[in-house]
């Protein structure tokens, strides 16, 4: 690698300086209604009114379980603790003014677009609200809510409030992503000038502080909308509801946080990946100049496409991660309990809720743990991002190991079976286990200090079609690990679980479902710090785009290089982690729907049975929903890519001073069509995802019912959410290996290897790289989003089914 001290303690030499071709679109900064009421408040006012809100959300806890209390408590104080991250952040300098510019107006495009984005969610998200709300009005209760006199109309409208409190919940995670982002790219590319640790730190301050809130709203969401329902329901009283029945009435929020979580994903990955494909094309295929050079008409498009898809769509996506797995966990634990007789089940169904308040604690930690001065014990002139952020992850695991075992004592401790607390804790310790592996096998396969990338670069040097066909082997080589890693947690998690000594009243095992929900909060015990690692990607990326476009010394830009460089690899893990645990949350959420249905029907479900022909199609249209799905989510990139190669060509045509600094590019004209594009095209993909198991059910509920197969309907559904996320895990996992691995194959021939920039190799990397990006940042975040959003529809949709 083509780099010395000067990466490490940036010098600020003299360089060229060119005319300075950075936009002035500089208009008035927006913030959300809430926001906006918020600051106008008096200052007395505003702390009097959170005061009441803290002592309303305190007393419902009391009222409901100590632990409760302990997860509000949590919360909180990680509320204050990211606040404290955000003053620290935005403490730091700016830069000169060009930097600020920049800054400016890659602020102005990402709050512009998110504005118009998550208008148009809203509304769909409202048509959609009121949808559930006519189905569950005409729908069947089960045994257990007509009992607790639980009638259809309160049924519905606790439904509907759950699933707009998701959808809201989802979409502040989302603004808090995108917000910091765009506060925090100039100042890393400020603090570059000056030291690579010292950027280092502020960009994981930065995810830090959008990973707490995004986990802790997650958190505090569930437990309010638990707490409410309990108190206000009357939840264990004499003829009231039962505890363990409490947790599906929150499957609304689960489905509101999908919902808004995919098309957020789906929006903002073909944005950002139709603005960078075209900017590629043009810029550094036909016309040679580099990255985010400032004479690209799209350059700013790109870059504001960095906020709206990798930090907005993936804080919504997380979101929605904890969120599934939280509440699917809390309905098999408090089945589990059911069946078990156990004398108090809160602590089982409370139990996700404290790993996750744990897992706030833990990451903080981590994040903390980053310095802003380098280790002394490293003696190497550069030192690797990449293992200052494992250290921090390494931290954390092993903090992690250590509160879940305490909180399986504390909470999954029972007489009937005194050692189940310890299987249990195994169980998390599979998960944990996992997600670290996870992040391993991605790291392998996406690193170019790896020989995957390596050997993907060395393809390059013969052209663009053996990069292609290199790139596309090693992604599917790339899914073998994470499936043989995922069957064996599986498989080991149920073994534990079963044989915890925990028994129904006929003496049968219980907790094999159970265990394996363990494992997945195991898996998520570490949400939090991954969330960092992965909103630290694109703040670096941004970076390198304001450094390179406000021309500053070349010794900065390699520093932003290498940041940016450990940030696709640090995107490409957390996108393994999240389709690891996509997998085994979704699998939490079959097993729930199988039970749902049995309580809905009165009758025992719990095989699908694939031999029957229905069944059997069923899972053939769940396997051609992913296919079609990423068909249509590449297509709408390529559509939208081609738009800007269009306008950035007549750009270049039309104005021929631009390549002489001479004229400035109009880049608020391509960051106009790129929007556009992006919000018409994300409607049929995520029309066809909500649509497609509710069709099906449907029809062959009807179908069902003149053939005497009363049950017809929810089998096909479940068979065709069950072959919809085995297609859905393999493909996205080698759509996001493929696309991380061509990405980074590029970045290290830009280092000097193999020709280095403009050389033929790099010419064929960047053609990988064009080719890789709909499918990382695009197709393959939106399957394991949507593979869990057809979950929890399923869930919802149910009693529609029989």
């Amino acid at each position: 690698m083509m780099m010395d001290e000067d990466v490490e303690q940036a010098s600020l030499m003299s360089f060229n300086d060119r005319p300075r071709a950075f936009p002035n679109m500089r208009s008035k900064t927006y913030s959300p209604l809430i926001f906006r009421i918020i600051r106008k408040l008096n200052v007395r006012v505003l702390s009097i009114i959170l005061l009441f809100c803290f002592g309303a959300i305190f007393y419902m806890g009391a009222s409901t379980s100590p632990i409760i209390v302990f997860v509000f408590t949590v919360c909180i104080i990680s509320f204050l603790l990211s606040i404290y991250l955000t003053k620290w952040v935005l403490a730091k300098d700016e830069g000169p003014p060009e930097m600020v510019e920049i800054s400016d107006a890659i602020r102005d495009g990402a709050e512009g677009f998110f504005r118009t984005q998550y208008s148009t969610i809203s509304k769909m998200a409202i048509l959609l609200a009121f949808v559930i709300l006519c189905i569950y009005l005409f729908r069947s209760l089960t045994p257990q809510q007509e009992a607790a006199g639980l009638g259809r109309a309160m049924s519905a409208y606790i439904t509907v409030a759950a699933f707009l409190l998701g959808a809201l919940c989802s979409g502040i995670a989302g603004y808090v992503g995108m917000w910091v982002s765009v506060r925090a790219n100039v100042r890393v590319s400020s603090a570059a000038r000056r030291s690579a640790r010292e950027a280092l730190q502020i960009a994981v301050r930065a995810g830090g502080f959008s990973a707490l809130v995004v986990v802790g709203m997650a958190v505090i969401g569930i437990a309010i909308l638990y707490s409410t329902f309990y108190v206000w329901l009357g939840v264990g009283s004499p003829g009231s509801m039962n505890v363990t029945d409490l947790p599906l009435l929150l499957v609304g929020y689960g489905f509101g946080a999908s919902f808004v979580a995919l098309f957020a994903q789906l929006g903002g990955g073909i944005y950002t990946k139709g603005a960078d494909v075209g900017a590629d094309l043009v810029g550094k295929v036909e016309q040679g100049i580099p990255e985010d050079d400032p004479r690209n008409p799209a350059v700013i498009a790109d870059l504001v496409g960095d906020n709206v898809g990798d930090c907005a769509a993936r804080g919504a996506d997380l979101f929605e991660s904890i969120a599934a797995e939280i509440i699917s966990a809390m309905i098999l634990g408090g089945t589990m309990a059911k069946k078990c007789k156990i004398e108090d089940p809160s602590g089982f169904i409370l139990f996700p809720l404290v790993v996750h308040s744990f897992d706030l604690i833990i990451s903080s930690i981590g994040i903390l743990s980053i310095k802003g001065t380098r280790d002394a014990s490293v003696k190497s002139p550069v030192e690797d991002p990449m293992a200052v952020l494992q250290k921090g992850y390494s931290l954390t695991i092993i903090l992690a190991v250590i509160t879940f075992g305490a909180s399986t004592r504390w909470l999954l401790y029972t007489e009937q079976a005194p050692s189940a607390w310890f299987n249990f804790a195994l169980c998390g310790l599979v998960g944990i286990i996992t997600a670290y592996i996870f992040v391993w096998i991605s790291k392998y396969y996406t690193d170019y200090k790896h020989e995957p990338v390596r050997t993907l670069a060395l393809a390059s040097s013969t052209g663009h079609g053996t990069n292609i066909i290199a790139g596309v082997s090693l992604g599917l080589e790339s899914t073998a690990l994470p499936v043989l890693t995922i069957s064996v947690a599986i498989i080991s998690a149920y073994w534990l679980g079963n044989t915890s000594g925990l028994v129904d009243e006929n003496g049968i095992p219980t907790g094999g479902l159970f265990g394996t929900a363990v494992a997945t909060m195991g898996m998520l015990s570490t949400a939090a710090y991954v969330l960092t690692m992965d909103m630290f990607g694109p703040i670096a990326d941004n970076a390198g785009g304001i450094v390179e476009m406000s021309q500053q010394p070349e010794s900065v830009r390699e520093i932003t290089d290498l940041l940016d460089a450990v940030g696709n690899t640090t995107k490409a893990t957390t996108k393994g982690f999240a389709i690891g645990s996509a997998a085994l949350a979704s699998f939490l959420l079959f097993s729930a729907y199988m039970d749902e249905v049995s309580a809905f029907a009165n009758v025992s479900f719990k095989e699908v049975d694939i031999a029957i022909p229905e069944v059997f199609v069923g899972g053939l249209l769940g396997a051609m929903l992913i296919f079609l799905f990423s068909a249509w989510a590449c297509a709408a990139v390529g559509r939208t890519a081609q738009e800007v190669v269009n306008e950035v060509r007549r750009q270049f045509i039309e104005r021929p001073g631009i390549m002489e600094y001479k004229e400035k590019p109009d880049y608020s004209r391509c960051v106009a069509i790129v929007a556009s594009a992006a919000l018409r095209e994300m409607i049929k993909p995520g029309a066809l995802a909500i649509a497609s198991p509710i069709v099906v059910g449907l029809v062959f509920r009807i179908l069902g019912y003149y053939t005497g197969q009363p049950l017809l309907g929810a089998k096909v559904v479940a068979s065709m959410l069950m072959f919809a996320t085995v297609c859905g895990i393999l493909m996205a996992l080698f759509l996001n290996t493929a696309g991380g691995a061509w990405d980074n194959a590029k970045k290290y021939i830009e280092t000097g290897a193999l020709g280095g920039k403009g050389s033929e190799a790099h010419k064929a990397a960047v053609t990988g790289d064009t080719v890789g990006d709909p499918f990382k940042d695009t197709a393959g975040p939106s399957i394991h989003v949507l593979i869990k959003m057809l979950a929890t529809i399923t869930l919802v949709m149910a009693p529609v089914f029989l």
